[in-house]
């Protein structure tokens, strides 16, 4: 393979301008060429508002059925544990089809590796030629924390401004950000069963966003007064309890993607206003809705709405300012689709990456 550094600007810079690829004549075809983004170059070409406009692109895409996005595919990998993951999706609006692949294994972290890693592949979709190869793991951290941001944006009292984070990791970092670009937030706590790793991560995201983040010693004092709070934990049990939740407070709850696992309290989904990303996916993965339904204490028709109806006008944001909402997140493979366009297109007019010939 031949490489190139690039440093060529490039016009193309909406999320709904699709791919101009032209198709190669004569008796040779041209070769094809990708651009790879690193992990840092897709930090650069997607900073946090980027992606939260990306995810309206993406939420009204699929709430219009545009998006074509097929069950996302999970491997158990039982020695050493772990899941691979593959999510598929295309785009008429953005001329693109992508392909994300990642894995999770349990025990890299104890290591010193990567508990998510992978590779989002994007291809135009007039001839399926390959386009761009993006680091996975950036990609689903800004687009998980982006997607909160739009959750926060349309489901949060206008007036919130205290945030509980449950979770100090990489997905916790860009939940903060998100939330953080969408309301005016005074006051962060973070609760983590490391403690080291929560007072890093207090220190840290205290000098980025020029905020004050405390380290809660129990999650009853996490939630004591929050506004909001955001969930971003591999925990098989809730990580709080209902009866310490305050009046009127949103959750955004990314954390659980199995059928087994629950962050959020049964009592919590029992009495909250449900909100999802998309239902038959949430329905078919993630152990805060399929535990409680299990247990009769709510139904599908409890289910209210996809954040895609709130984006498009189909239904209503937050109703009243004392209810409780709950923003269920698994993540979409259109998500990343958009996600990645957007990144691209910004890529190539800031001279981003790597130009791979194949």
């Amino acid at each position: 393979m031949a490489t190139e550094k690039t440093r060529k600007p490039h016009d193309r810079t909406s999320a709904t301008v699709p791919f101009d690829r032209k198709k190669p004549t004569g008796d040779h075809a041209a070769v094809p060429a990708l651009r790879v983004l690193s992990a840092d170059e897709v930090r650069q070409a997607l900073p946090m508002s980027a992606a939260i406009a990306a995810m309206r692109t993406a939420f009204a895409a699929l709430s219009d059925g545009e998006a074509r996005m097929p069950q996302r595919i999970h491997i158990d990998i039982t020695d050493p544990p772990g899941t691979a993951l593959f999510m598929a999706s295309s785009l008429p609006r953005t001329g693109a089809i992508g392909i994300k692949t990642v894995t999770l294994f349990d025990e890299n972290p104890v290591g010193g590796m990567p508990l998510l890693q992978g590779l989002f592949c994007l291809f135009e979709a007039r001839h399926g030629s390959p386009v761009a190869i993006l680091d996975a793991a950036s990609l689903t951290a800004l687009r998980t924390g982006a997607v909160s941001g739009l959750a926060t944006d349309l489901l949060a009292r206008p007036d919130a401004q205290n945030v509980t984070i449950f979770g100090a990791g990489v997905q916790g970092r860009t939940q903060l950000v998100a939330v953080s670009s969408v309301r005016p937030i005074r006051q962060v706590t973070v609760y983590d069963l490391d403690s080291a790793v929560a007072r890093r991560f207090a220190d840290q995201m205290s000098a980025e966003l020029q905020v004050p983040v405390t380290v809660a010693t129990s999650s009853t004092d996490a939630v004591d007064k929050a506004d909001i709070i955001c969930t971003a934990t591999v925990a098989t049990k809730p990580v709080f309890l209902d009866r310490d939740l305050p009046p009127g407070v949103h959750i955004n709850a990314v954390g659980s993607y199995q059928p087994n696992v629950q962050e959020v309290p049964t009592e919590t989904v029992q009495r909250a206003r449900i909100v999802l990303d998309h239902r038959a996916s949430a329905l078919a993965e993630t152990g805060d809705l399929i535990i409680p339904l299990a247990a009769g204490v709510v139904t599908r028709d409890d289910l209210d709405a996809e954040l895609g109806d709130v984006v498009t006008g189909k239904t209503v944001g937050r109703r009243v300012a004392d209810e409780v909402t709950l923003f269920k997140s698994v993540g979409l493979a259109v998500q990343d689709l958009v996600a990645a366009h957007v990144a691209l297109t910004s890529a190539e007019r800031l001279g981003l990456g790597t130009v791979v010939s194949l």
